[in-house]
């Protein structure tokens, strides 16, 4: 039988994702499963969006422009213009979720080999996308004690060389909630511009920002315009991760162009998630308002009630909808996988992201988990009894 190819032997499973086969096991065991491992939204999608899908009556379910439809892209300008970024619609890009955009945007600026800087614990997934374009993530670890703040500038110094083309951040972050202040921005833009790099930027959830501290897109940093790629996507801002609509924005326009080329060899992004996104640009400010309070208000809860658990600490996250907390465990993979395949209190037990899988560094996570605050606040205190509980009988608890 023919080999694997080595990419494929390198591509990571998703600790997201990997252990769903146990959670489906479990479930057809009649076991009520808590799924904290996801960022998948609990909270409705916009009534705008559901009430367009219904309305279709398109005879022929056609490919859009592969860039996207213009309507759809001229109403993003006028959305993004509420946080003082002044785009053209030609300098947007629709694609098939945050995640094309991710990968289309490495194709576009990077060749094999190349190196881009992460600081770790990042988004699983931009290590697969990484391999898919042949390019090298370079991680610096920042730290749970600082709350996860940047790593200082000399760290992503010590790293940079002449195969190293980007840097690479996700504000507000996943996995970690952390919000980069504008100093930390300001630190970023000189480093970009001395070194004349790219500046990858994923901001799909500059709407989930809970302290004080001012969103700043990579869009807004001076000197540096033509070095960065936005990264966008409906997914978490309206409850939508299932129409896969996201968006790659530069003002670089060989990076545009080259971009392009990759989209029409895909043809087109999802039409009838254009048609559901565009309706979402629509909604009152009320809903946003509410999903705001909601996951505010979950966050509070969660945290409190996580730091009350013997041996268990999580900082505040200060965006998004996740935290990482650090368990008395001596394997967070092993004992995620446990706990589904295991583990029952009153016939419940709880889904999370083992954290190894959202750093490079051999060690790091061992001992912590993502929690993603998608459960209402009922079921979110049932999943914290279960690992409570959970903490108490596992085998391997430190």
């Amino acid at each position: 039988m023919p080999e694997i190819s080595l990419r494929g032997v390198q591509m990571p499973a998703s600790p997201i994702r990997k252990l769903a086969p146990l959670s489906d096991a479990a479930k057809a065991e009649g076991v009520k499963v808590y799924h904290l491992n996801i960022g998948q939204p609990d909270l409705p999608s916009p009534v705008t969006a559901l009430d367009a899908i219904r309305a279709i009556d398109r005879t022929t379910l056609e490919y859009s422009p592969s860039d996207g439809y213009r309507f759809y892209r001229e109403n993003l300008t006028t959305y993004y213009k509420k946080y003082d970024i002044d785009l053209s619609p030609e300098q947007i890009i629709v694609t098939a979720g945050g995640s094309e955009a991710v990968l289309y945007a490495f194709m576009a600026c990077l060749n094999p080999g190349d190196e881009i800087i992460v600081p770790e614990p990042a988004y699983a997934n931009y290590m697969a996308f990484a391999i898919s374009a042949g390019a090298v993530i370079r991680t610096i670890p920042s730290t749970m004690e600082s709350g996860f703040a940047l790593p200082p500038m000399e760290e992503f110094e010590k790293l940079i060389n002449e195969r190293t083309k980007g840097i690479l951040i996700c504000n507000p972050n996943n996995p970690t909630g952390y919000v980069y202040t504008p100093h930390e921005m300001e630190q970023i833009r000189k480093l970009v511009k001395e070194y004349n790099l790219y500046l990858f930027s994923d901001e799909v959830y500059r709407e989930f920002i809970y302290n004080d501290t001012p969103y700043v897109s990579a869009c807004h940093l001076e000197g540096v315009e033509e070095n960065v790629v936005l990264i966008d996507s409906v997914s978490k801002r309206y409850s939508e991760c299932g129409i896969r609509i996201g968006a790659l924005i530069t003002r670089n326009r060989k990076v545009h162009d080259t971009v392009m080329k990759f989209c029409q060899a895909r043809l087109s992004p999802p039409l009838i998630g254009q048609i559901a996104a565009n309706a979402s640009l629509k909604v009152n400010g009320s809903y946003m308002q509410h999903n705001f309070d909601e996951y505010k208000g979950r966050r509070d809860f969660l945290i409190d009630r996580l730091n009350r658990i013997p041996g268990v600490y999580s900082p505040m996250p200060q965006g998004a909808f996740y935290t990482l907390a650090r368990l008395p465990i001596d394997d967070a993979d092993l004992f995620c996988a446990w706990c589904l395949s295991d583990f029952r209190y009153e016939g419940q037990t709880i889904f999370m992201a083992p954290a190894t899988g959202f750093y490079v560094t051999p060690g790091l996570g061992i001992n912590e988990v993502r929690i993603a605050y998608v459960l209402n606040r009922e079921e979110l205190g049932k999943a914290l009894t279960v690992l409570e509980k959970a903490l108490e009988a596992y085998p391997g608890r430190r």
